[in-house]
């Protein structure tokens, strides 16, 4: 049966890292005052690369037993394209940005959440049931009401093509994030945090936007550790057990997040359409929790490698060894038919 406590683990690692990168805006805002926008993007990607490295070093000098799955030349593919993605999606904001309005943007940024969950049932085949897609209207339409002062703002511009492309980016981006979640999340985020920092920093030089003011770069890279970092790693966690679509719902909360700082930093007044665009949000979330995806189905041979234990349903090998933790190595899967209750986890991405 479908591990219950790993799934409420899982969605809470999704709202957590919803929280951290809500942190970003706000606090971002502050920092913009003297850093110019491409080296702020470059700084907070590289400030996720030298946090989690940190904590992977003191994990190797304290000899902390490694339980994850490293990652290997056969996640090859997914890592450069997750790298790429993640250097075009800001790439194709910014330019936007310069041919349309910041509420315009704001506006269509919310439909990387439309990107994500249609490229996952798409491209990657993620069961997305009515409720789950009830739930992604809702909290779109939350997000709109929390983004846009006027609808009539909406125009469809180049600058308005380029921001959504930048979305159909970052969709793109989880999916591929989604296929490295079965590997260490600490890896992960550092590979992604150096590989799109440095891409990010070497466009700053191009653009000749670099600048060294100290006081202002730690902070950067502090922020980029907390909200990008912690998040991205508890993000990639959370994919692991839910899916790039539910979890993709779950992040969506990061704007309430981000406004409510802003009332506190900015002494921004809390709007009418604040609480009921909050109130759509909470909806919007029962009804992602509340999905039962239940049927029965088949598994095939599978042979990989990942954290896992040897108490649900799905790890019945055996060792030579009586092993009761969680551990990783490779390990096969052989072919089961059975019933119970599933998310689009590493065990459960069959077709529908």
């Amino acid at each position: 049966m479908e591990n219950k406590t790993n799934r409420y683990f899982s969605i809470a690692y999704a709202v957590l890292a919803a929280a951290l990168f809500g942190m970003s805006a706000p606090f971002s805002k502050l920092l913009l005052v003297e850093i110019p926008p491409l080296m702020m993007s470059a700084l907070v990607y590289l400030g996720a690369g030298f946090g989690m490295l940190i904590i992977d070093l003191t994990r190797v000098l304290t000899k902390s037993k490694q339980s994850e799955a490293r990652l290997t030349k056969n996640d090859l593919p997914f890592i450069l394209a997750m790298i790429a993605l993640d250097i075009a999606a800001p790439i194709s904001l910014m330019m936007g940005l310069t041919m349309t309005t910041a509420a315009n943007a704001a506006l269509l940024g919310n439909f990387e959440i439309v990107a994500t969950s249609v490229i996952a049932l798409i491209v990657f085949k993620e069961a997305i049931g009515k409720r789950l897609w009830f739930s992604i209207f809702l909290i779109i339409i939350a997000s709109i009401m929390l983004s846009a002062d006027d609808l009539n703002n909406l125009s469809f511009s180049l600058g308005s093509i380029l921001v959504l492309l930048s979305c159909l980016f970052w969709g793109l981006e989880n999916n591929c994030t989604r296929k490295l979640s079965i590997k260490d999340p600490l890896q992960v985020v550092i590979i992604k945090g150096f590989g799109s920092g440095i891409g990010a920093l070497i466009i700053t030089v191009y653009a000749n936007e670099l600048i060294w003011n100290i006081a202002f770069i730690i902070p950067a890279l502090l922020l980029g550790f907390f909200a990008y970092g912690l998040s991205i790693f508890f993000y990639v966690t959370a994919q692991r057990n839910l899916g790039a679509a539910r979890t993709s719902a779950y992040y969506a909360v990061a704007p309430f997040i981000g406004v409510l700082l802003s009332f506190f930093l900015f002494d921004e007044p809390i709007t009418t359409a604040f609480i009921l665009a909050s109130s759509i949000m909470v909806a919007g979330t029962y009804f992602a929790i509340a999905e039962i995806h239940e049927h029965h189905h088949d598994h095939h041979d599978l042979a990989h490698d990942h954290r896992h234990n040897h108490f649900d349903a799905h790890h019945d090998h055996s060792h030579d060894e009586n092993i009761t933790k969680e551990h990783s190595h490779p390990h096969v899967h052989s072919g089961k038919s059975h019933m119970h209750g599933h998310t689009p986890d590493i065990h459960h991405r069959h077709q529908h």
